[in-house]
């Protein structure tokens, strides 16, 4: 009998890229470490709603933008299991339809999430008895939120000791846990040379470099820029602010600062590694895949007031770990003041970094989650009662 070649279905969301990211470290993991494993990564929402999806990411940005605090609301509200995180977790008919068609074609061994509506949508199908895949969730913040959690789902890999015990504490077996790290692209974890990078990048290497990231969700906005124009430019502090593809953002902060000698402007870089390993500081917001890359990097952060749910779980481990600071616009330049004068407080920041940090998460992630077919079906073998009553 010919055994079926190991294939890997990652069901992701487009809803912030973090989700996104965290399918394409999986992929590329695997194509470096387990070559003879296929890999597919669908955006669930673009398949369950072609027509759709475009103009949900739309409504969704916007309302994270204008209205923070009510989706900060609703997150707490939905953090344990009620009558609300019940009604958010059900899928239609149609829809689950939908995605038994789609693994009907990819035909996988294994179907992995790493967004929060498809572990709800495949722990149904196993609930209907829809497919009896295994089935793993890759959280990709530091968060214990009940949207992640779902009665049949077979493994959760997370970022931290933090948040397994946060799931064991919700009654997750220890078993269904393992702490990987939350996956970033294999050559995030690289080590760089910082004086070669800094000759790559034109950057005077006995300055003080200030990253700046968060340009999608609207972090850089005029209050910021304004900030960077009026106080923030001390001839010994580079600022290079990354727009991602906010393209419109890009056009606003280079009319801004564009005649600024220490101010480099990009859109969006492939090799964020490289800049961060260029840089002193990280000023961000703290979303999950972006904070580990920078501790992957050992760097340093100063964390902006997160207004999403997510990024305040997220605040809260890296300022607990010592690894990031909190910050607001009007503190930014005291904050900076004392980074470049007193260094040892950045050595300090970089040595937990280099505590905390998980080395080689992505391909832990692979390992794991092959781990995790070849596990059921030795106990399938073994045991003798059926998956579904």
């Amino acid at each position: 009998m010919t055994t079926q070649r190991e294939k890997i279905l990652i069901l992701s969301g487009s809803l912030g890229d973090g989700h996104m990211q965290a399918a394409k470290a999986i992929l590329e993991a695997s194509a470096i470490y387990k070559p003879n494993v296929t890999v597919k990564v669908v955006d669930i929402m673009e398949w369950i709603h072609p027509r759709m999806h475009v103009f949900e990411r739309y409504c969704f940005m916007k309302w994270v933008k204008h209205f923070p605090s009510l989706y900060g609301y609703l997150y707490q509200k939905t953090r344990v299991e009620n009558p609300l995180t019940y009604l958010l977790k059900q899928f239609r008919s149609s829809s689950l339809q939908r995605l038994c068609k789609l693994i009907q074609e990819v035909n996988p061994t294994v179907l992995v999430s790493t967004f929060p509506p498809a572990s709800a949508a495949i722990s149904m199908l196993k609930e209907k008895g829809m497919t009896e895949l295994c089935s793993v969730t890759v959280i990709t913040d530091h968060s214990d939120h009940s949207y992640w959690i779902h009665p049949h789902t077979d493994l959760y890999l997370v970022g931290s000791e933090e948040v397994h015990k946060a799931l064991l504490n919700k009654g997750v077996p220890d078993l269904k846990i393992s702490v990987t790290g939350i996956p970033v692209r294999p050559f995030s974890t690289q080590a760089c040379s910082k004086q070669r990078l800094r000759e790559k990048f034109g950057i005077d290497p006995t300055s003080f470099v200030a990253l700046v990231m968060g340009g999608g969700w609207g972090m850089i906005d005029h209050t910021f820029i304004d900030q960077v124009q009026s106080n923030l430019l001390r001839p010994d502090v580079q600022f290079i602010i990354i727009c991602g593809r906010n393209v419109k953002l890009m056009h606003r902060v280079h009319e801004a600062l564009h005649d600024k000698a220490n101010v480099q402007i990009k859109g969006f870089v492939e090799e964020i590694h490289e800049w961060m390993a260029v840089s002193d500081i990280l000023i961000t917001k703290p979303g999950g895949l972006t904070t580990s890359e920078a501790l992957a990097q050992q760097l340093p952060m100063l964390l902006f007031e997160p207004q999403l749910g997510q990024e305040r779980d997220n605040a809260k481990y890296l300022i607990r770990k010592g690894v990031a600071m909190p910050c607001e616009v009007e503190m930014l330049q005291s904050q900076l003041n004392e980074m470049v004068e007193y260094p040892e407080l950045l050595q300090d920041m970089r040595k937990k970094a280099g505590e905390c940090r998980q080395q080689d998460s992505a391909s832990q992630a692979v390992t794991k989650i092959l781990n995790v077919i070849s596990d059921t079906v030795v106990e399938k073998d073994t045991v003798s009662i059926p998956q579904y009553a």
